[in-house]
C-alpha cells in the first residue's frame, strides 16, 4: 500500500469525505526535506483541499531553492515553513521588493536553541535550571558538556559561549560529537539510564518530543553579542542566550491576492513547538510519512487546528470536528 492510499484510508477512518464543496483553484506549495515540513504541508494541503476546495500539488524543495524559484517563477505559491536566518539575502529582496508576503509564524516560539538537561535532573536538583546552577554543582551534571558537531552553527556559538561561562575552568569537559547522531544517542542513553547530561540541542525535533528535557537558563539575551558570538574569531566572547529562530508562512503577492480566503487559512496555522515536537516524536517512532503525521495531528489536536478555519471552512470540516 502506498502512501497516498494509506492518507487516504486513514481520512476515510475520521469519516470524512475527500471533495469538498468550494472550489479555489490549483495550489502550489513547497515541502521542505525535514520532518516538521512533512507535517505542516500535509496538514494545509488537508485543510485547504477539504476545507476550502483547493487542487494542491505539493513540490519538493529546500529553503534556497524555493526562494530561488519564486524570485525567478513567482512559484510555488506557498512556502510554509520557512526558517528566516537560513534564506538570506534573496529572501530579503524579494520582501522587500513585495514579491512575497509573510503572513506569520508557523512555529511558535519559533526555532528553538539551547542548552538542555533531562527533567528528572532538573527536579531533583532545581538548581540546575539556571547556567550559575549547573557551574556551581558541575558534577551533577556529570561534569560533561555535549557540543555541537564541527561545522554546524551552533558549534561557532557554543564555542564562543564555553569560554564566556569558563566551562572548564569550573570543572566542566568539553565533548564535541562527531555528528548529529552521536550527539542524539547520548541524550538518549543517558535518559533511558537516568544518568546525568548536559548539553545543546534544538527543536522542533523527535528527540525532545520523547524525552522531557529542561532548558538551563543562560541568562538574558543580547542581540549583539549572539551575534558576535556566531563570528569564530570573536576575540573577546560574552554570555547570551539563544533567541528563538523565525520561521514563518510565506506566499506570493499574486497568490495572496488572488485566494485571501486561503491565505487567511495560512496565516492562522502556527503550531505550539512542543506540539510539533511530539508530533514527530510519533511519526519518528512508527516509521510514518508526513501524511500519517498529518492525519496523527488532525486527529489529537482538533481544537488547535480547528480555531484556523473560516466558519464555512469549518462546517465542511465539521464529519472531522464532531
Amino acid at each position: 500500500m502506498n502512501r497516498k492510499t494509506l492518507f487516504c484510508a486513514s481520512v476515510l477512518t475520521l469519516g470524512l469525505p475527500l471533495a469538498a464543496h468550494a472550489d479555489c483553484g490549483e495550489v502550489s506549495i513547497a515541502e521542505m526535506n525535514w520532518a516538521s515540513s512533512e507535517v505542516v504541508t500535509n496538514v494545509e494541503k488537508f485543510l485547504m483541499e477539504q476545507g476550502y476546495g483547493c487542487e494542491v500539488s505539493v513540490v519538493p524543495s529546500d529553503t534556497v531553492p524555493a526562494i530561488t524559484s519564486i524570485a525567478e517563477n513567482n512559484e510555488p505559491d506557498t512556502v510554509s515553513e520557512l526558517w528566516v536566518n537560513s534564506a538570506g539575502d534573496a529572501y530579503a529582496k524579494l520582501k522587500a521588493g513585495g514579491k512575497v508576503e509573510e503572513l506569520g509564524s508557523v512555529l511558535d516560539p519559533g526555532g528553538v536553541e539551547g542548552w538542555w538537561i533531562p527533567s528528572y535532573l532538573a527536579e531533583a536538583h532545581p538548581e540546575l535550571k539556571t547556567i550559575e546552577g549547573v557551574l556551581a554543582n558541575p558534577e551533577l551534571v556529570g561534569g560533561v558538556f555535549n557540543n555541537c558537531p564541527d561545522g554546524w552553527g551552533c558549534r561557532i556559538v557554543n564555542d564562543n559561549l564555553i569560554p564566556a561561562f569558563d566551562l572548564q575552568g569550573h570543572g566542566i569537559e568539553v565533548f564535541s560529537h562527531g555528528s548529529g547522531e552521536t550527539l542524539a544517542t547520548s541524550m538518549a542513553s543517558a535518559y533511558e539510564k537516568k544518568e546525568p547530561w548536559f548539553g545543546y540541542y534544538w527543536a522542533p525535533t523527535p528527540l525532545l518530543g520523547k524525552y522531557d528535557m529542561v532548558a538551563v537558563d543562560l541568562g538574558p539575551y543580547d542581540a549583539e553579542i549572539h551575534a558576535a558570538n556566531q563570528n569564530r574569531n570573536t576575540p573577546d566572547p560574552k554570555a547570551s542566550s539563544f533567541p528563538a529562530a523565525p520561521v514563518v508562512t510565506v506566499v506570493t503577492a499574486d497568490f495572496a491576492e488572488r485566494q485571501p480566503e486561503v491565505a487567511e487559512l495560512l496565516r492562522n496555522v502556527t503550531f505550539n513547538v512542543n506540539d510539533m515536537n511530539t508530533v514527530i516524536a510519533w511519526m519518528d517512532e512508527n516509521n510514518a510519512s508526513g501524511e500519517e503525521a498529518a492525519v496523527y495531528f488532525l486527529t489529537n489536536y482538533k481544537d488547535v487546528w480547528s480555531s484556523w478555519l473560516s466558519d464555512d471552512a469549518r462546517e465542511r470540516l465539521s464529519a472531522v470536528l464532531n
